[in-house]
């Protein structure tokens, strides 16, 4: 979706509401396209002693596997975003302003951005989550199984053999 903020940048308007849906469901992310139902944005772009400035509530549903017994997930969440924008930059840019061109801000490519930055980098299915059994693969939040817990990786055996010693 393409914002035409003209109005609020040549001070016509002092402000302009912003309530769209995006569909960026083709957006990847960590091997995965979370975001399959439409994200809803709703804010404000405002003017204020010659800033502009974007203000809004990011609302989707974020859909990804756990990352240690790969069980679907599914959360709804809303992020606040806020921008400051410019029509032209000078100097060098660093990330703080966003520039837009002929008026015109590609709201999809600024959410997109701002998405990635806020989802979760880990991704749990909840905080207690046990993960697959390293050896068998069984879901240890639903099932239990009979593999032995306290085998020693090959490497590790001198450690036992040290903490042996140490107790003799």
């Amino acid at each position: 979706m393409i914002l035409d903020l003209k109005q609020v940048f040549i001070g016509e308007k002092k402000s302009m509401p912003v309530d769209c849906t995006l569909d960026i469901s083709q957006l990847e992310y960590q091997n995965n396209h979370p975001f399959i139902d439409p994200v809803r944005v709703k804010g404000e772009v405002s003017a204020e002693s010659g800033i502009v400035r974007l203000k809004a509530t990011v609302y989707f549903a974020y859909q990804c596997a756990c990352d240690r017994c790969l069980d679907a997930v599914k959360r709804q969440m809303q992020i606040p975003i806020e921008h400051v924008l410019v029509t032209s930059l000078s100097g060098d840019d660093d990330g703080e302003l966003k520039q837009v061109k002929h008026f015109k801000l590609v709201l999809d490519d600024l959410v997109s951005e701002d998405l990635i930055i806020s989802v979760p980098s880990k991704n749990l299915c909840r905080d207690d989550c046990r993960g697959l059994c390293p050896n068998c693969g069984i879901n240890l939040n639903t099932q239990s199984c009979a593999c032995q817990s306290n085998k020693i990786d090959n490497r590790f055996k001198i450690l036992e053999q040290l903490k042996q010693s140490d107790l003799q």
